[in-house]
């Protein structure tokens, strides 16, 4: 390695640790706020096991860009701005987290595994491990995919409403090559339901003939979903191994939310 890729790969890992800290602190500042009051920077240190001055910094930073307003006291809330800045922070850790969990993923089921997003009524793929005895081809990052018929689709609107998932797909045309696609938003509806009541979701040649996945919905520290793992593979091999397949997925979910900040208190 060059001094210059030293230096990147340096500077790639202080950027990396700068959004970790900074998604941390307003991860925790929002638990510690929930009730309207302030907390002080010893406060957010407590929380998060960490030293005060390393947090009063992260905190002065974030104040500068407007993301924490900060009281006459020196304790803290998130701003009007925090919301758009949680999106950012959200979208760049489930990158950074995503693919070590992907390829632990990958490594214990030998499969492809994919983590999703919604976007408008489709889904994207934004990390992939694809094992080498795996026979996929090519790459799906960044490919958009309608949602109600990918592997994706169900995991990513787990928490939505019935009626936001109607708004979701009001203007969507349900043709898929799929033999077992759904094929009007109440087809959709009564698969998510079942899925909510299994536990995972089971998307069988709803996509293609021959395409079968599960997948599990991942949440972050405000309580939404954000994404979904998935993995995919041909029906034949994956439907018998389907409860064992939805242990993994369900666990490298619950691991990925866990670094999103979900569930701590």
């Amino acid at each position: 390695m060059t001094p210059a890729d030293r230096g990147a790969a340096v500077a790639d890992d202080e950027a990396t640790s700068t959004v970790i800290r900074a998604f941390d602190v307003i991860a925790s500042l929002a638990l510690l706020t929930r009730e309207g009051q302030g907390a002080s920077a010893t406060d957010v240190a407590r929380a998060l096991g960490r030293e005060r001055s390393h947090v009063s910094r992260t905190l002065a930073a974030l104040a500068d860009q407007d993301v924490v307003a900060r009281d006459s006291g020196r304790r803290y809330r998130l701003s009007w701005a925090w919301y758009t800045a949680a999106e950012d922070l959200v979208d760049r850790r489930l990158r950074l987290e995503g693919l070590s969990v992907l390829d632990e993923l990958a490594a214990t089921t030998g499969e492809a595994v994919f983590l999703g997003v919604l976007r408008g009524d489709t889904t994207v793929t934004i990390v992939e491990s694809v094992p080498a005895v795996s026979r996929m081809i090519g790459t799906w990052v960044g490919r958009a995919y309608p949602a109600f018929c990918s592997d994706a689709g169900q995991a990513v609107l787990w928490d939505a409403p019935d009626d936001e998932v109607r708004a979701v797909f009001a203007a969507t045309a349900f043709e898929s090559e799929g033999p077992r696609a759904p094929r009007s938003v109440d087809d959709f509806l009564t698969r998510l339901h079942a899925a909510r009541d299994r536990g995972y979701t089971i998307v069988d040649e709803e996509a293609e003939a021959g395409l079968y996945s599960v997948a599990a919905p991942v949440w972050d520290f405000r309580g939404e979903v954000v994404a979904a793992v998935q993995v995919v593979g041909e029906r034949a091999a994956l439907q018998p191994r389907t409860a064992a397949l939805a242990d993994a997925c369900l666990t490298a979910a619950a691991t990925l939310s866990t670094r999103l900040g979900h569930g701590i208190h």
